[in-house]
């Protein structure tokens, strides 16, 4: 890992959203468009905060805590993405009891933009997924996934592009292998195409030819492996057009961002916010005037933990 480096941390303390000095103002800057980007992953069906008696999380995590920390980012900044790397479902009984309803509808009420499939949410099979898609107010982008010989064909995006503001913002998505991690008959006849050849495919296409300022891959590989498998350090490493990479799969609590040099030596941000919805993820990016440069400015792991009063 001699070609990764951190960023300069900077921690977000829970009295700040609170007291209402969220620190944005003194970093604005007109000349530059600003993009802040809110994410999750593996969330598993915490839609209550951790009880008071856990070891490692207690309190933290729950969609309360979750959608006050992203209305407070919202009102004070106009361009916000809000996005999860998979990995919604099974974990808690409201999983074990509605199949996902109340996880979607969640979502959809803290208004996700985008989300990726993560192999836990083949869970209920493709049958179970397709019920609760009606319930999402967004996309759920699977690029590799082909679900064209399955009743999920046409009900998931290869890709999907977003505009904030002046910024184009193309978003893809990466998933695990299911073979020997999902029951053949949760997924069917989905195809799995090789992620890094997708990838390759995909970046470029929104890059060249849908022309997007910004492109994002929403991964639910892994963070890196110590054997040969594809995970998010890979795809950073033999890409050329991804410039945010937001993983899942491995849990891995991330301290801050990694930084890995492309197949064009050009920055690829990979970041990862653990598991359980115990924290939200929060980067910014400055964009040049002509969008042809970007540079992550400000980001910080916030915990996500109610306030109790």
């Amino acid at each position: 890992m001699n070609r990764r480096y951190f960023l300069t941390k900077g921690v977000l303390a829970g009295g700040l959203l609170a007291t209402g000095g969220f620190p944005y103002s003194a970093l604005a800057q007109q000349q530059r468009e600003r993009l802040v980007i809110l994410h999750t992953n593996d969330t598993h069906s915490r839609l209550d905060p951790f009880p008071d008696t856990d070891k490692s999380f207690a309190g933290r995590g729950g969609v309360a805590a979750r959608k006050a920390i992203i209305d407070a980012v919202r009102a004070q900044e106009r361009n916000v993405l809000l996005l999860d790397a998979g990995d919604i479902f099974q974990g808690t009984p409201y999983f074990n009891l509605y199949k996902g309803e109340p996880e979607i509808k969640a979502m959809s009420m803290m208004g996700y933009d985008c989300a990726t499939m993560g192999n836990h949410d083949f869970d209920i099979g493709l049958d179970g997924f397709l019920k609760q898609l009606p319930h999402a107010t967004f996309p759920f982008v699977t690029s590799n996934y082909d679900f064209s010989r399955t009743i999920l064909h046409k009900k998931t995006l290869p890709y999907t592009i977003i505009r904030k503001g002046g910024i184009r913002i193309g978003i893809l998505g990466l998933g695990v292998q299911l073979y020997g991690l999902v029951p053949a008959e949760a997924y069917g006849k989905t195809y799995y195409k090789d992620p890094l050849a997708t990838a390759l495919e995909v970046s470029s296409h929104l890059r060249h030819k849908k022309g997007c300022d910004f492109i994002i891959c929403l991964s639910h590989l892994g963070y890196r492996y110590d054997f040969d498998k594809v995970s998010d350090i890979r795809i950073a490493e033999q890409t050329e057009e991804i410039d945010l990479i937001i993983g899942g799969h491995t849990h891995t609590f991330l301290e801050a961002p990694v930084v890995i040099k492309n197949r064009k030596q050009r920055d690829v941000v990979i970041n990862q916010v653990g598991w359980g919805g115990v924290n939200l993820g929060h980067l910014v990016f400055e964009f040049e005037k002509n969008k042809t440069k970007n540079s992550l400015k400000q980001y910080t792991v916030i915990p996500a933990k109610q306030t109790r009063g």
